[in-house]
């Protein structure tokens, strides 16, 4: 076994390989109805107000407001109503002090009034007349010209993912077509002469590939678009011809398997042979996950990724994560769930690495409670079992039975 590498804190690591990758994005135009989760590439400014009429909140009657005051169930207010006003029509009404005409809830408030007096606070004296019982104020019941958004306010900014909310209210503007970012393309290389597709039964010796699936999963929830490329054997020609092609139709490559530092580990010498500058970090101050690679050829990253199944996660999560949120201009990345829990165990860890501990939720008498989740990094069930991870700091010794903690969900 050679020296082992000099490993970076995982923050500096994802630094260095961030100062050699361009900050460009690639720009294409979606429909609204399909923008969903998508980075949005310009500004958005509203080409209107809204709403563009003065609305009624409730069922009940406009009215002039100052025509109530003083209202009270013993002294009301009497109105005369001049007609109804009908849903999506201009009204053709024009309310005269001591009038009112019937509006409904979301109608077009008529010229003249300034106030919706609830129909539950008015009592019918006859065809024409109805006793107002409470006072309404100025604007009470009525949402004004552009008082959820007005014309040529700013929407949202470049760099802003689209939310379902944010959708609903661009199509309430008319805004039907968006410039967003395009969704990177990630191909994926699985590794190993032992692993074979989850369609064979294994043989001595064989394990089904897990690394394709959990990683396209999440290439998929960052917002790229997974490419899986196939398992190859451990040989250097076959591997760097398939790490080639890959990376010639996609925008970022991931090689699961044959990081570590090893003569048959063969992913060093195939990222820096891909092209300039090749490996920047080999190693990092992780557990799991120590073995790293990141890379940048010609422009576009690389990541060599343990072969272990929780190890790939944790490090897909730390780097391939926000490098393509980085790669669609997103601003603030989504906050990730977090809970504060009290941990049942103490977990071990050592000063100098970044320790990413599995753990089980329970909550007793109001209370969450994180269960350590231990195993080997080859496991992959201790993350099916898991509902997310706590991270111990980089200079800690540990974390003590009894301490809060907090959890990011999965």
């Amino acid at each position: 076994m050679p020296e082992m590498f000099k490993v970076l804190p995982p923050t500096d690591a994802l630094k260095v390989l961030f100062d050699q990758l361009p900050a460009d994005v690639r720009v294409e135009t979606v429909s609204t109805a399909d923008a969903l989760d998508r980075v949005l590439a310009g500004n958005l400014v509203a080409r209107s107000s809204l709403p563009a009429f003065p609305r009624s909140t409730m069922d009940g009657y406009a009215v002039r407001a100052a025509d109530t005051f003083g209202a009270t169930e013993s002294l009301p207010a009497y109105l005369t109503v001049i007609g109804e006003v009908s849903m999506g029509c201009p009204s053709p009404l024009m309310v005269a002090p001591a009038q009112a005409a019937v509006v409904y809830t979301g109608g077009m408030i008529p010229p003249g009034a300034d106030a919706v007096v609830m129909v539950e606070r008015t009592q019918k004296l006859d065809s024409s007349t109805i006793e107002v019982l409470r006072a309404v104020a100025p604007g009470e019941n009525v949402i004004n010209v552009g008082e959820d958004v007005k014309e040529g306010e700013s929407l949202f900014d470049a760099g802003h993912l689209l939310r379902p909310q944010d959708l609903g209210g661009l199509m309430a503007l008319g805004i039907t077509q968006l410039s967003v970012a395009a969704r990177p393309r990630v191909a994926i290389v699985s590794t190993g002469d032992e692993v074979i597709s989850p369609e064979r039964t294994p043989g001595p010796g064989q394990i089904r590939d897990v690394n394709t699936y959990t990683i396209a999963g999440l290439v998929a929830r960052a917002g790229g678009i997974p490419v899986p490329q196939g398992i190859f054997g451990d040989n250097y020609e076959i591997l760097f011809s398939a790490a080639r092609t890959a990376l010639e139709n996609a925008d970022a490559l991931v090689i699961s398997a044959g990081s570590s530092v090893s003569t048959r580990d063969l992913t060093a010498d195939v990222v820096n042979n891909l092209g300039k500058p090749g490996v920047l970090v080999h190693g990092v101050a992780l557990r799991p996950g120590k073995p790293t690679i990141l890379g940048a050829c010609n422009g576009k990253p690389v990541i060599g990724l343990p072969g272990n199944p929780v190890s790939a996660m944790v490090v897909a999560g730390l780097f391939l994560t926000p490098i393509l949120g980085r790669m669609q201009g997103i601003v603030t990345p989504p906050v990730r769930r977090r809970v504060t829990a009290t941990l049942t165990h103490n977990i071990s860890s050592a000063p100098g690495r970044e320790d990413h501990v599995q753990v089980r939720l329970a909550e007793r008498d109001g209370q969450f409670w994180a269960e350590p989740v231990f195993g080997k990094s080859n496991l992959i069930y201790t993350l099916v079992k898991s509902d997310g991870i706590v991270r111990v700091p980089l200079n800690a010794s540990g974390l003590y039975r009894g301490e809060p903690v907090e959890v990011e969900l999965f």
